[in-house]
C-alpha cells in the first residue's frame, strides 16, 4: 500500500478509540467486588497487569523498531481482543489474572509503536513540528471515547456487570483491521538489526548515560504514574463520597471529556506559556490534588478531581512531544517504551501499597500517602527536568 499521512492518522485514531472506548472502566471495581475481590486484590491484579507490560514493554519497543511499528500494532490488537474475550467468560481471580497478562502484553506491543509511527509519519510529510497537536488530538479522541464508553458501560451494567465486558471484546476487535491498514512511512534512517544486547545499550543511554533523556524519562514517568494511580482511586472516591451508582458513568464521562478537551488544547497552552511554566503548572495541580482530595471524601471534592484531570490532559501529549524531540527515529519506539516501562514499574510497586492502605486505614490515608510520595518524586524530577532543559 502507498503511504498516506491522512490514512495513517485516521487508522491510528481508530486503534486509539478501540483501546479507549472503555465500557468497563466506570464499573470495573464494582465488577471485581461482585466477584469477591477486595481492594487489595484489585490493586494486585493491576500490579500484575503492570508487570506483564513491564516484562515486555522495552523488548516490544525494540521489536517495533526492528520489525516495524505496523506489525507490532497488529500483534497488540489481536492480543487486546483475546484478553477481553477471556475476561468475558471467566469468573474468578485466576481467570482475571490470565486476561490481564494477555492485555498487558498486547498493550506493550502498541504503546510506543503508535506514537513512533505517528511522529515518523509527520517527519515524512515534513510536519513533525505539529506532533504535539496531533498527539493531543489522538489523546483527546481516546478520552472522548472513554467518556462515551463510560455512559454505555454504565447503562449495560444496570442489566449485568458482565455485559460491558462482552461489548468491550467487540470494540477491541476493530483495532485489528485498522492496524492492518497502517503503512510504514519510508524514512531515510535504516532499521536496527535484531541484536538483543542493543536493548541494554539504549536503556543505559536513556536512564543513565544521557542526563537529558534520563530526567525527561523520570519526570514523565512519575507524572504518568500519578495519573494512573488516580484512575484507580477515583471509583473508591465516588463510593466514599456516596455518589449514586447510576451517576458513576456520568461523572466518569465528564472527567474524560475534560481530559479530552484539555488534551486537544495542550499544544496551545504550551505555546502560550512555554515549557517551564506549563510543566510546573500541571505538576503543582497533579501533586496537590491528592492532598486536597484527602482532606475530606465528599461530593464537593470532585472539583479537585476535575482539576486533576485538566492537568492530566495537558501533561500527556506535552510530555510525549518532549520525548520525541530528543529521540532519534531509529530508536523512537524503544525509548517511548522505556518511558511506559518506568511508569508501570512505579505503579506496580506503589499501587498495591495504596490498595492495602485503603483496606486498612481508609481512602483519606491512601490519598495523603499518594500525595506526599508523588509530590516528593514529581518536584525532585521536575527540578532536573528544567535544569537540563530536556524539552529542547
Amino acid at each position: 500500500m502507498q503511504f498516506s499521512l491522512r490514512s495513517n492518522i485516521i487508522n491510528l485514531y481508530v486503534v486509539k478509540i478501540s483501546k479507549w472506548f472503555m465500557l468497563i472502566m466506570p464499573i470495573v471495581v464494582l465488577f471485581y467486588n461482585a466477584h469477591g475481590l477486595s481492594m487489595h486484590e484489585v490493586f494486585i491484579l493491576q500490579a500484575i497487569y503492570s508487570v506483564s507490560i513491564v516484562a515486555w514493554e522495552i523488548p516490544s519497543g525494540y521489536v517495533a523498531d526492528v520489525i516495524g511499528r505496523r506489525k507490532s500494532m497488529i500483534i497488540g490488537a489481536v492480543l487486546g481482543f483475546a484478553g477481553y474475550l477471556i475476561y468475558s467468560f471467566t469468573y474468578g481471580f485466576v481467570g482475571f489474572m490470565v486476561a490481564e497478562i494477555i492485555l498487558g502484553v498486547g498493550q506493550s506491543m502498541i504503546s510506543g509503536a503508535d506514537s513512533a509511527l505517528l511522529y515518523d509519519s509527520l517527519i515524512h510529510a515534513d510536519r513533525e513540528d505539529e506532533y504535539n497537536r496531533y498527539e493531543g488530538l489522538t489523546t483527546s479522541l481516546g478520552n472522548f471515547a472513554e467518556a462515551f464508553g463510560g455512559i454505555a458501560g454504565g447503562l449495560l451494567a444496570v442489566l449485568s456487570v458482565r455485559y460491558p465486558y462482552y461489548a468491550q471484546a467487540f470494540v477491541a476487535f476493530w483495532a485489528i483491521p485498522a492496524s492492518f491498514l497502517l503503512v510504514e512511512p519510508p524514512l531515510k534512517a535504516e532499521r536496527p538489526k535484531l541484536n538483543w544486547s542493543d536493548i541494554f545499550v539504549i536503556v543505559k543511554e536513556t536512564l543513565h548515560s544521557n542526563p537529558k533523556q534520563k530526567w525527561n524519562t523520570l519526570f514523565s514517568s512519575f507524572t504518568g504514574a500519578s495519573t494512573l494511580t488516580m484512575a484507580w482511586i477515583a471509583q473508591p472516591y465516588f463510593k466514599g463520597a456516596h455518589l449514586p451508582v447510576e451517576w458513576f458513568g456520568i461523572v466518569w464521562t465528564i472527567l474524560n471529556l475534560v481530559v479530552g478537551i484539555s488534551s486537544a488544547y495542550a499544544f496551545r497552552v504550551e505555546k502560550k506559556f512555554g515549557p517551564i511554566a506549563t510543566v510546573t503548572g500541571f505538576t503543582v495541580l497533579l501533586s496537590l490534588s491528592y492532598i486536597f482530595l484527602g482532606m475530606k471524601v465528599w461530593l464537593p471534592g470532585l472539583a479537585f478531581l476535575l482539576l486533576f484531570y485538566v492537568a492530566r490532559g495537558i501533561a500527556t501529549p506535552t510530555l510525549k512531544d518532549y520525548v520525541n524531540r530528543i529521540t532519534e527515529s531509529s530508536v523512537r519506539a524503544t525509548v517511548l517504551s522505556i518511558r511506559n516501562f518506568t511508569i508501570r514499574i512505579i505503579f506496580a510497586v506503589m499501587g498495591p501499597i495504596y490498595g492495602w492502605c485503603i483496606d486498612l486505614y481508609g481512602l483519606q490515608a491512601a490519598l495523603f500517602l499518594a500525595g506526599a510520595l508523588y509530590s516528593i518524586f514529581n518536584f525532585t524530577t521536575l527540578f532536573y527536568f528544567i535544569k537540563y532543559r530536556t524539552f529542547e
